[in-house]
């Protein structure tokens, strides 16, 4: 399970839905109001399927919006609607996936959301797994009342302390890192990922209820990328990010038919992949070039052959 946001730029509009004032320039600045709205979604990934979907989304609404409620009105956004910060938007959706009987193993996320000590203390309460990506300045516990920043930590990891290891496959083979596993206050760790090429370093705070590998974590930090993949598709199959709505229920009839729309994609292409240690050209579609940017959804219905 996975969480993450995306934004759509429309037409400037001073009472289009999520817009809020931005400014440029330097010594005098110029002010506009651009309608940028930000949706908060949930992917749930399958990899034995090869298969990831959008299952819930929540649009983001400012601080500025929901104290006006004559604002809110004109827009469409419920009376009794407050605001919410997206790790808190995140929070309401995972509580719905549990409602539902929705069965994941591990929850991943960007840092927006893993720096939020709220979101990982009830993320543990509730006994989900997390491997959440935080920032470089990032504290984390170094002992009784001490911590020590994410890159601080890092720094401190020996030759010895690093494994390469691969977090999932990617368009050009395997995504092969350096990673390195710290504690960080009991039952919890801090996970590090090196760039092979630049070392360029990234963070992630990490828990489970049961135990888990240093491979386990490492799969799920590759699977963070679950939610940009169902992003792309979303837009290039199902026009997830192509609209100009300006009410709170447009925005979600809009947003909840293409994620519908791109489920089905998803489920679709993948049954009708061969199944794994298949001989090649066996399964539907097999031996055709799949359009770019297409791979994940794209499956092939052919002439005068019944489809099921």
């Amino acid at each position: 399970m996975s969480v993450s946001e995306l934004k759509s730029l429309t037409r400037t509009s001073e009472m289009a839905l999520g817009s809020w004032w931005r400014t440029s320039g330097h010594v005098t600045p110029v002010v506009k109001i651009t309608n940028c709205q930000i949706g908060v979604f949930l992917a749930y990934a399958v990899p034995a399927k090869a298969a990831r979907v959008l299952v819930d989304r929540e649009l983001y609404v400012p601080r500025s919006w929901t104290s006006d409620r004559d604002r809110c009105a004109v827009a469409g956004i419920p009376g009794d609607m407050a605001f919410e910060t997206k790790p808190q938007l995140a929070r309401k959706m995972i509580e719905r996936a549990l409602a539902a009987g929705l069965p994941f193993a591990w929850f991943t996320a960007d840092e927006a959301y893993g720096d939020n000590g709220p979101l990982r203390e009830w993320l543990e309460e509730t006994k989900i797994a997390y491997v959440v990506a935080v920032s470089c300045d990032h504290h984390v516990p170094a002992g009784p009342g001490r911590t020590i920043r994410a890159d601080k930590l890092a720094a401190k990891v020996p030759a010895r302390g690093w494994q390469r290891l691969s977090c999932g496959p990617g368009s050009k083979g395997e995504r092969l890192y350096d990673w390195a596993l710290a504690g960080a206050g009991p039952g919890r760790y801090l996970l590090i990922r090196r760039s092979i090429g630049s070392g360029e370093l990234a963070y992630y705070r990490c828990w489970s209820p049961g135990h888990a590998t240093l491979s386990d974590l490492v799969k799920v930090a590759g699977a963070r990328w679950a939610v940009e993949e169902t992003f792309q598709a979303g837009k290039n199959e199902t026009a997830l990010d192509q609209y100009q709505v300006r009410k709170h229920s447009a925005w979600c009839r809009h947003v909840t038919l293409a994620m519908c729309a791109h489920a089905w994609l998803a489920v679709t292409a993948a049954a009708s992949r061969p199944p794994p240690g298949a001989a090649p050209g066996v399964g539907p579609g097999a031996g055709d070039r799949p359009r770019e940017g297409a791979a994940s959804l794209w499956t092939t219905f052919r002439a005068g052959v019944e489809q099921s």
